[in-house]
């Protein structure tokens, strides 16, 4: 199974909240893969001066993976699909696989990404 981070995740994990401190934790302890894709990261990352060491340390941890060609045309056919608008959520939602819990501050529309994709996964607001 693994943990799948939206730009919400990683902005309360870097704020300190212990709810998302702790689901990070739990997964690491029952070595679940942390995983985003490499646009969230930038959505989340704006101080390359070290303040954000927290966050840092967290993005070391976690599989990035880094969208193709192919995928990007997906995740646009998904959000047109859907009628969503947000790239990062549709290509989020393509790296989630049944049985995945989706750590998301919006899961209205990764809920509806998700089932336009019939992946089954556990969405939970953050």
């Amino acid at each position: 199974m693994s943990l799948v981070l939206d730009a919400g995740a990683f902005i309360a994990f870097e704020r300190g909240d212990p709810l998302m401190a702790a689901r990070i934790r739990v997964a690491l302890e029952r070595d679940d893969v942390l995983r985003t894709v490499t646009p969230v990261v930038s959505q989340v990352w704006r101080d390359p001066r070290g303040r954000q060491a927290r966050l840092a340390r967290l993005i070391a941890g976690v599989d990035n993976v880094s969208p193709s060609v192919e995928q990007a045309k997906a995740a646009g056919v998904l959000c047109g699909r859907t009628g969503t608008t947000d790239v990062v959520d549709s290509l989020l939602a393509g790296v989630v696989r049944n049985g995945d819990v989706v750590m998301t501050s919006d899961p209205a529309d990764l809920s509806r990404l998700l089932a336009t994709l019939r992946v089954r996964a556990i969405v939970s607001p953050v």
